[in-house]
Formats: structure tokens, C-alpha cells, sequence
């Protein structure tokens, strides 16, 4: 009777534990629905014989390839995330078979699937540069495959064991590192003996011979550890982001020992084991939360980007207006949006123009230009630099659909319609591209396209800072959208010369328009500060005039007092900061 109530206590640990672990597994995937999104994205598959070989010449290729072809699914966040659970479903009940784990201590199988879990939402800005391909459903599926031969391997006579290391040997080019893994739990998962432990060395050697004879372009320090992600480029590199797949490793085998040590233990496996739920769910959540990666203007950089890719300007102007510190990558997508919109020099400095730095904990060289550049290039018209830069990214990270996409935009714009059609061939075998066709060009790209030299006459480092000065530099323009933006970042740019260039241009191209507010605001501070020699004279709003007395009387009055600019920017910055004033005395930054 005791062990009857026992044991039905034990069931209940359980399963609350599993429950409750698998809502914040939903939860957690539901509040990375963007990043998923982005994810499909920015990751490539391309249909046909050329990238599959190109895989299949090293190994965990294939992992890799089927890992890439799954990624697709993210083009709908909950389809893909509703595979990865699938997957890690199967990782639980195959796991808990392959370690012989039975009852409460089924849930240790809980902490492979928190590395892996782990692994797809601590990315932050690698997203965007990391070039591994299937990364997001490989190491799932190559773990799942590991658990599917430890399994076959236990349930076989222990004589076969060392024929099963030699197997271990031939599933190097498919599973890679987790072929070692295989071998080093199934060689810990029972006692082993000398003949046994011999097939960790088989397999120490296996990978160098498989090197020599099929993979003679992997690179030597790679060679046991064949598909495990490392985060490096010639500029940047992370341990943290591996920390996962070190953590997964570790967990297997120490699971494989610990079901060896209780399988001799069983009246203490049935006593004791019922916290072994609640701990293995804790541990995991703790695990997650801690190194997942939350900042709010990430996403929302993912979603203003989408909305962006789809020409939703509103609702680019709509999270821009709830958003209070935002990324440059933001302000510029918020300011092409007012473009398109309407309102360019009358809210955008209301909505804010300085741009926070991005959050990066691993110090990434990562901006606008890998974020979004060729989008803002095609927006702006510039569809040489936008082609340009979706090559140099795309050979990078990969030909993913967000650069087929601009590709094949930025083609059908400047009439090259070889690039477009294999532009679209290739989306139209991605599953949820194969009725896809580029959206016209509108009128203000093309306005702007037509007005501005598009000639590639260097490479830039740094897309904001060349936005603005060929924009403020170029005041011959003969349209009304070109003369707006030669305006706005010439006001931008905070150079009085250029401005009173542009301001001539911009009157001359739109004479019965009413004179913007901002423009009113720099047009007010130029001629008290900078004036020219023969100046314009335009008519502004009293208002608008008898604040900037304002500004400037509350400005001086705590230079006055002996105040650092800091402090000052600080305390005007609730009643001043809508105004083109406040963002050409504190808000502007070096680019």
C-alpha cells in the first residue's frame, strides 16, 4: 500500500514537472516567433545538386543539409517550432530507452533538450553574420540520430558492442561529433571492459582516416569535433554561444553513468528519485533564462525589417511611435517609412533621430550594414550599392531569401532581367516561395533611383554615414522626393552650408507646399546662428519662433549655472527632445 502511494506521488512530480516544462518551452518559442522568423530568413537552401554536394563534402553534411531544408519551416514561426518540439519529443522518449532510464528519472532527459533548446535562442546579432548551415534544426536531428544507435546498440548482447564502435567509425560522415558521443556513452553506460574501451580509440583514429581518404579540406584542428558550431569570423569570435553544445555533451555522459550506478540501485532509484523531476525542470528553466538572449529592440528591429521587406510602412510608423529608444538600424527604417508615409521633415524628429547602439554582449562588428543596408539602398534608390552589398553579405552567411528577395527587386528595377528570373527560380523552390513575384517599384524609389548618381565609386564601412553625405551633398536633384531628402540630411548632417543648398532646391521644387515644421525649426536656428550672406526669407509660424527663444533662454541659462552638457541634455530633454534644436545640440553622434 506504502509503495502504491509512493509511487503515485512520484507520477504526480513527474508530470506536473513535465507539464510546467513544456509551457515555458512554448512560451519561450513564443516570445522568439521573430527570431524564428528571421531565422528562415537569413538561412540558406537552395534547390539542386550544387549545394547538396556542396555539404556532403565534409562531414555532419547531411545533418546540415536536412537541417536546412527543415529551416524553411520557420517561414511560419509555430510550423517550425512545432517541428523542433516534435524532435525534442522524440530526443525525450528515445533518450529515456537508449539510457534505460525508467520512472522520475525519465525527466534527466529533460537537460539535453534545455541545451538545445538554449542553442537557438542565445544567438543575439550572430544571427546575421554566422554562416553554419541548418543550424537550427542539425544539432537536434544529430542528436536524436545518436540516441536511435544508442538504443539499437543497447538492445543488442553485450558481445556486440565492439561491433557497434566500429559502426561508430562508418556514422562519422553523418553525425560527426556525435559519433564520438555515441561511442563515449555507450562505452560508460554499462562497465566496460579493456576490448570495449578500445573502441574510443577506433574512433580517435577513424576521424583522421576519413579525413585522409574523403574530407582532405576539413581543417585538422576540426577533425573529431566534424559539425560542432564554433562562432568565428575573420573578425569576431564567441565561446559563450558554444557553451550549450559543450553543457549537451557533458549531460549525455554523465547520464549514461548515472543510469549504469542506479540500475544497481533500484530500491533507492524508488525511494528517492521523485525530486529528480523537480530538479531536472528547474535546473533547465534556470538554464534557459540565463543565457537566453532578451533584448526588446532586437526583435523589434526583426519585425520593423519584415514589416519593411513588405512595404508595411504604417506599421513600421506604428512600432517606431512606441518604441522610445531605437537602433539606427530603426531611426533609418522609421525615416523611409515617413518618406513613403508622408511627413518626413514634419515628425521626424518627434519620433526621434539618434540612434541607441545596439545591445551586444559579445561585442560584436555588427550595424546597420549587416542588418539591413541593401534593404535602406533599395529603398533609397541605390540599387547598385543594395546589389553589391546582398552579394558580399550572401557569399558571407549564404543566399538566404532575404538577399534572393532584394536581388531580384533590385533587378526588376534596373532592368536586368537575367538576375531577376534566377533570382525567382531559385525562391520558387523554397516551399513557400513558389508563387512569389517582386513587388513593383514604387514611384519614390524610382524618383530617387533617377535622381542620385548610383555609381559605385568605393567601398563604405559604415552605410549610415554614406547615406547622409551623398544625400546632403546632393542639392542639383530635380525631383520633389530627391529634394526632401537632400533637406532632411543635410539638417541630419547639421551643416548650415548644405542646408541653405537644399533649402533653395526644396522651395524651388515644391512652391505652394506648406513649409514643414522641422525645416521651420532649422531654417529659425541657421538664420540666428549661421546665417548667409543674402539669406532666404520664408515665412514661419510664430509659435514655432517664440519656442526657439525658449530653448535658447533655458539652454543658457543652465550653461550658466556651470552645468555639463550631459546633465543639461538630461533635463531638457522631456520638454525639448521633438524638437530639430534639441537633436542638433545633444542628440547628434559621431558616424
Amino acid at each position: 500500500m506504502e509503495v502504491k502511494k509512493r509511487n503515485k506521488v512520484s507520477a504526480v512530480f513527474l508530470y506536473v514537472s513535465l507539464l510546467a516544462f513544456i509551457l515555458f518551452v512554448v512560451y519561450t518559442l513564443y516570445i522568439n516567433k521573430e527570431v524564428l522568423y528571421t531565422a528562415h530568413d537569413r538561412s540558406e537552401f537552395i534547390f539542386g545538386a550544387t549545394f547538396f554536394h556542396t555539404l556532403m563534402s565534409k562531414p555532419f553534411g547531411l545533418m546540415q543539409y536536412v537541417g536546412a531544408w527543415l529551416t524553411q519551416l520557420f517561414y511560419h514561426p509555430a510550423l517550425g517550432a512545432g517541428a523542433l518540439v516534435a524532435i525534442w519529443t522524440l530526443v525525450f522518449l528515445v533518450g529515456a530507452k537508449a539510457f534505460h532510464l525508467k520512472g522520475n528519472t525519465s525527466a534527466l532527459m529533460l537537460l539535453p533538450i534545455t541545451c538545445l533548446l538554449t542553442s537557438i535562442i542565445d544567438l543575439g546579432y550572430w544571427i546575421y553574420i554566422f554562416s553554419i548551415r541548418g543550424y537550427w534544426f542539425s544539432q537536434s536531428l544529430g542528436y536524436l540520430a545518436m540516441l536511435l544507435l544508442l538504443w539499437a546498440a543497447r538492445c543488442t548482447p553485450r558481445k556486440w558492442h565492439l561491433a557497434w564502435y566500429l559502426l561508430g567509425f562508418c556514422f562519422y560522415p553523418l553525425l560527426g561529433w556525435f559519433a564520438l558521443l555515441f561511442v563515449l556513452c555507450l562505452v560508460l553506460a554499462e562497465k566496460p571492459t579493456w576490448r570495449e574501451l578500445t573502441g574510443l580509440v577506433v574512433l580517435v583514429f577513424a576521424a583522421a582516416i576519413w579525413r585522409a581518404l574523403l574530407y582532405s579540406n576539413q581543417n585538422p584542428d576540426d577533425v573529431m569535433m566534424a559539425g560542432f558550431p564554433r562562432f568565428v569570423t575573420p573578425v569576431d569570435s564567441s565561446g559563450r554561444l558554444s557553451i550549450p553544445f559543450w553543457v549537451l555533451g557533458a549531460v549525455s555522459v554523465l547520464i549514461a553513468l548515472y543510469g549504469w550506478f542506479m540500475a544497481k540501485r533500484e530500491a533507492t532509484q524508488t525511494k528517492l528519485m521523485w525530486f529528480v523531476p523537480v530538479l531536472s525542470a528547474i535546473v533547465g528553466i534556470v538554464f534557459v533564462s540565463s543565457l537566453m538572449f532578451r533584448n526588446q529592440n532586437y526583435t523589434d528591429e526583426m519585425r520593423m525589417i519584415r514589416h519593411a521587406e513588405a512595404d508595411n510602412w504604417q506599421e513600421v510608423l506604428h512600432m517606431a511611435e512606441e518604441n522610445k529608444q531605437p537602433t539606427q538600424t530603426m531611426v533609418m527604417l522609421k525615416n523611409i517609412a515617413l518618406m513613403n508615409e508622408g511627413g518626413l521633415l514634419d515628425r521626424s524628429f518627434k519620433l526621434g533621430n539618434p540612434g541607441v547602439d545596439v545591445y551586444n554582449p559579445d561585442s560584436l562588428h555588427i550595424g546597420l550594414l549587416n542588418i539591413a543596408s541593401p534593404l535602406v539602398y533599395y529603398n533609397y534608390g541605390k540599387m547598385n550599392y543594395a546589389i553589391r552589398l546582398c552579394y558580399e553579405n550572401a557569399v558571407a552567411t549564404g543566399f538566404s531569401p532575404f538577399y534572393m528577395k532584394l536581388l531580384s527587386r533590385c533587378a526588376c528595377a534596373t532592368g536586368e532581367e537575367k538576375l531577376a528570373e534566377r533570382c525567382n527560380t531559385l525562391l520558387h523552390h523554397n516551399m513557400f516561395y513558389a508563387n512569389w513575384q517582386p513587388s513593383p517599384i514604387t514611384k519614390t524609389v524610382s524618383e530617387l533611383h533617377n535622381s542620385f548618381t548610383d555609381e559605385l565609386n568605393g567601398v563604405e564601412n559604415n552605410s549610415e554615414r554614406f547615406i547622409i553625405d551623398s544625400f546632403s551633398h546632393s542639392t542639383d536633384t530635380v525631383s520633389k522626393a530627391a529634394s526632401e531628402q537632400a533637406l532632411f540630411y543635410s539638417m541630419i548632417r547639421c551643416d548650415s552650408g548644405r542646408f541653405w543648398a537644399a533649402l533653395r532646391k526644396y522651395v524651388k521644387m515644391n512652391p505652394d507646399a506648406k513649409f514643414p515644421l522641422h525645416a521651420q525649426e532649422a531654417y529659425i536656428m541657421y538664420m540666428d546662428k549661421s546665417p548667409e550672406e543674402k539669406p532666404i526669407m520664408l515665412p514661419v509660424e510664430q509659435a514655432v519662433y517664440d519656442r526657439y527663444k525658449k530653448f535658447w533662454e533655458t539652454l543658457e541659462n543652465y550653461v550658466k549655472r556651470g552645468m555639463k552638457a550631459e546633465e543639461i541634455s538630461e533635463k531638457m530633454r522631456s520638454q525639448w527632445k521633438d524638437t530639430y534644436w534639441y537633436y542638433n545640440i545633444f542628440g547628434r553622434k559621431a558616424i
